[in-house]
């Protein structure tokens, strides 16, 4: 699929003008019957808790429901085409996540284009994806487990929720920067791989700190790094990977969007109330428990060239690795 990000960046930057004009009657208005917000993840995933945390502020904030509808399958594209085919009124959300600018790499032939056919409305969490082994792993560090790896190529199981996911792309990155042979093994979800992972058929997993973040602090599972750039505030002890691998960095994110010709006045409506509740210190509390860092608040503008740099940062794995869809 071909990335225009100039476009992407130009209707980002539109939407965030918006924010300086007078807002229509019907802007004032917004909103005045329930909102959909569409998620292309299962009930209970990571952006499913972002999704009920946020909308829950909404509703409270803007007097109506903002109700959190499930629709996962295909890495989230189901969901997103569905926002896509909606009406640009301001009454379908889309719940985008990193999911969304790998698979803008992945795929190449979609019936939508994310960087034309979604406009970006606020960024809500960064999350660190963590390293993580079973316990019986002979390796306690990142270097020890770069040692054993290379003395026994292929021998090591890498557990992912599916081809392409984050957690496989992330691990995906880890291979490439340190040149370790590892056989990538594809769930269909996070709970069976994790499942295997503490039964110790498989030894290794990148996951994303809330679905793991429960058996790291039980010791079902050894954290040996996590993938930001900082330390993370859930787990100060664990190390980065940039410590042992210098430059590597993957992390999982969240954000809004809203299908393209929306009014920019309800984008902005959005946007400001997102950004009043990651300036809630209840709401960066909650976050924080599930191991996120809330993203600084900002303009569309601003969550739109996150999206854009992130497509370009994925491309170049999928291509390293090969990655094709199933």
């Amino acid at each position: 699929m071909k990335l225009q990000r100039r476009d992407f960046l130009t209707l980002a930057g539109a939407a965030a003008a918006a924010s300086a004009l007078p807002h229509s009657v019907a802007a004032l208005d917004y909103p005045t019957r329930p909102v959909r917000w569409i998620v292309g993840q299962a009930a209970g995933s990571s952006s499913d808790i972002a999704a009920r945390l946020m909308g829950q502020w909404l509703t409270d904030r803007l007097g109506q429901s903002f109700v959190v509808e499930d629709r996962p399958g295909a890495g989230g594209n189901i969901g997103t085409e569905a926002v896509v085919r909606a009406a640009p009124d301001g009454y379908t959300l889309l719940l985008i996540n990193v999911q969304n600018t790998i698979n803008a790499a992945l795929y190449e032939k979609l019936s939508f284009d994310l960087v034309t056919d979604i406009a970006p409305v606020a960024g809500i969490y960064r999350v660190p994806l963590v390293m993580e082994v079973n316990p019986s792993f002979p390796a306690q560090t990142v270097a020890e487990f770069i040692a054993y790896a290379k003395a026994n190529p292929g021998k090591i199981n890498m557990a992912s929720p599916a081809i392409g996911s984050p957690q496989h792309i992330a691990g995906e990155l880890f291979k490439f920067m340190t040149g370790v042979d590892l056989v990538h093994v594809p769930y269909r979800g996070t709970t069976p791989a994790l499942t295997d992972l503490l039964g110790g058929q498989v030894q290794v997993m990148f996951d994303v700190m809330p679905s793991s973040i429960g058996h790291l602090r039980a010791g079902k599972l050894r954290p040996l790094a996590v993938t930001t750039a900082v330390r993370s505030d859930a787990l100060p002890d664990v190390p980065t990977m940039a410590d042992f691998v210098p430059g590597y960095e993957a992390s999982a994110w969240v954000g809004v969007g809203v299908p393209k010709n929306t009014p920019p006045e309800v984008i902005a409506i959005l946007n400001k109330e997102i950004n009043g509740a990651l300036g809630d210190a209840a709401m960066r509390t909650r976050l924080g428990d599930l191991g996120a860092t809330v993203l600084p608040p900002g303009s569309s503008a601003g969550f739109g060239k996150l999206i854009a740099d992130d497509i370009a940062k994925w491309a170049k794995v999928v291509k390293f690795a090969n990655i094709k869809p199933v």
